[in-house]
């Protein structure tokens, strides 16, 4: 399993057009959630995903920098019939090692939907908030401390 780093000026036009489509497919249309995902935080982020055949993305995240301290991850996402098969976790292992090697950040911000709080959990991850809505979806805010 290959996992594929680049920032928004490296990405093929496929590519950002497949990524956006697994974003829609599962944020907006899957979630039943309307809200604008285009939000030109994509153009300063790094962007991290893995292919499947056809050029289908099978899982996604972006991270880009919060403060001088802080890298934050989001629009973490897997293909529906991908899910399950620890595609999510790799990613996050290799977001994280990106944010400590590359971006030089001591700590990793996220704000996570409820359902997907173990998987952070069992990534060092802390909640630091009390459950919230963001679109109508239940979050919790979350840091990780790197070493």
């Amino acid at each position: 399993m290959d996992i594929i780093i680049k920032k928004f000026d490296e990405l093929s036009l496929n590519e950002l057009y497949k990524i956006m489509q697994l974003r829609s497919q599962v944020f907006v249309v899957e979630q039943n959630c309307i809200y604008q995902d285009l939000d030109d935080i994509d153009k300063i982020s790094y962007h991290l995903f893995i292919k499947g055949n056809n050029d289908m993305i099978k899982a996604y995240l972006r991270i880009f920098e919060k403060d001088k301290d802080t890298a934050q991850i989001g629009r973490v996402v897997t293909e529906e019939k991908e899910r399950k098969k620890g595609y999510a976790t790799k990613l996050m292992e290799k977001g994280i090692q990106l944010i400590k090697n590359e971006m030089k950040k001591n700590k990793v911000y996220l704000e996570g939907q409820v359902y997907c709080k173990d998987l952070y959990l069992k990534l060092g991850f802390e909640i630091i908030s009390d459950e919230f809505l963001e679109d109508g979806i239940p979050h919790y805010k979350m840091i990780k401390i790197l070493n």
